[in-house]
């Protein structure tokens, strides 16, 4: 049966508006990559002469559809130090400027070549490590069909995520049964809701609160970006 006219102009606008936020997103992050590099080769070099070798910290990650990709950090702990996937704030791995990275998510710069290469978007659902995913849960298939991001409405909820499982005895439980369950429903909602205008506030926002966290309110974001829609208790606030 033929589609209706109206809906395939429609999807076509859709997919158009979508190429010209990839071409937007690519060229803005090639262009950052540039204007950061002297911020690069600074905190490079105070890696290595408080740390040492590497400087990147690359981890495989499950990226759109279920392809394996490597993403990019500016390394911020100690290598040959083994522990859990996830960390928490006063985690011993941390090295010291490795906390002025994560406090200012300075460890992310890389990540836009990751999206310059195609790996990554600059909105999506953060990607996790395999073994958080599940390939065989409807959700995960559904939130596996978008590329993934360097930031979505989850990271900035939960941009105290590591001060917030500093606070439990089993960090990886509660990631794995609260944190990781809210951060999944939320981005399926956002995705439900996303446009090219909310994606650039979204952007805004995550650079906004990472240098001037004043006046965050996780909740009122989430109620900002998901509108009229049941607010469920936050995850970090549960306790097991």
């Amino acid at each position: 049966m033929a589609q209706p006219v109206g809906n395939l102009r429609e999807s076509y606008q859709i997919r158009e508006t979508s190429r010209l936020w990839r071409v937007f997103e690519v060229v803005l992050c090639g262009v950052g990559l540039i204007v950061l590099s002297p911020v690069l080769v600074a905190l490079a070099v105070a890696i290595w002469m408080t740390d040492g070798f590497p400087i990147l910290f690359r981890q495989p990650r499950v990226g759109r559809d279920g392809r394996s990709f490597e993403l990019l950090k500016l390394r911020s702990m100690r290598t040959g130090k083994s522990g859990a996937k996830i960390t928490s704030a006063g985690d011993p791995r941390i090295t010291g400027i490795g906390r002025f990275l994560r406090r200012y998510k300075l460890d992310e710069i890389p990540q836009l070549w990751n999206v310059v290469r195609g790996d990554m978007a600059l909105v999506g659902p953060r990607p996790e490590v395999p073994e958080y995913v599940d390939s065989r849960d409807p959700l995960w298939r559904a939130i596996l069909k978008r590329r993934p991001g360097i930031t979505d409405l989850p990271t900035l909820v939960y941009r105290n995520e590591e001060d917030i499982l500093a606070g439990f005895a089993q960090p990886d439980r509660h990631y794995r049964e609260f944190i990781l369950p809210d951060k999944m429903a939320m981005n399926l909602a956002y995705g439900e809701r996303s446009s090219a205008w909310r994606d650039l506030r979204l952007v805004l926002l995550t650079v906004r609160y990472s240098f001037w966290p004043a006046g965050f309110d996780p909740a009122a974001i989430r109620a900002a970006f998901l509108g009229n829609e049941r607010q469920r208790t936050a995850a970090g606030q549960s306790r097991t």
